[in-house]
């Protein structure tokens, strides 16, 4: 099973403790991390290429996780397509963050957490639902 994160590039560094216990939870329940952001660099000139392979990657994982605290347009887009694909997603955010009514309200679960650990911990339950709901 793999997921794919849905993350912020330009805040990429300023979030690399949440994705970090993202990617913790995932490993516990034997799910692959993908993190679209880490894996490649596109030029100015790159978008069609970027989307692409964003779309091939998302078609390539099983589950969508939404970082949205630092709300994006690509994680917008990247949630919509990971819906038309019918790949279950969650959407999680800090609970100072603004809140991204279009991205939770097309997601299947919502985390709201306060801390790290909060995050893994709800994480983890959101994401043994998830694959309950993935064996049916």
């Amino acid at each position: 099973m793999k997921a794919y994160i849905s993350i912020s590039h330009s805040k990429r560094k300023a979030l690399d403790k949440e994705l970090s216990a993202i990617k913790t939870a995932l490993v516990k329940l034997n799910i692959d991390p993908f993190v679209f952001v880490d894996n490649y660099t596109f030029g100015a000139s790159q978008e069609r290429k970027m989307m692409e392979q964003a779309a091939a990657d998302i078609d390539h994982c099983d589950i969508l996780i939404a970082e949205t605290s630092d709300k994006r347009i690509g994680i917008g887009i990247e949630v919509g397509y990971a819906e038309a694909k019918t790949k279950p997603i969650i959407y999680l955010r800090h609970k100072n963050a603004d809140h991204s009514t279009t991205a939770s309200g097309i997601s299947d679960f919502q985390i709201i957490y306060e801390d790290i650990p909060d995050l893994q911990k709800q994480l983890e339950d959101i994401l043994t639902k998830a694959i309950k709901q993935l064996e049916k």
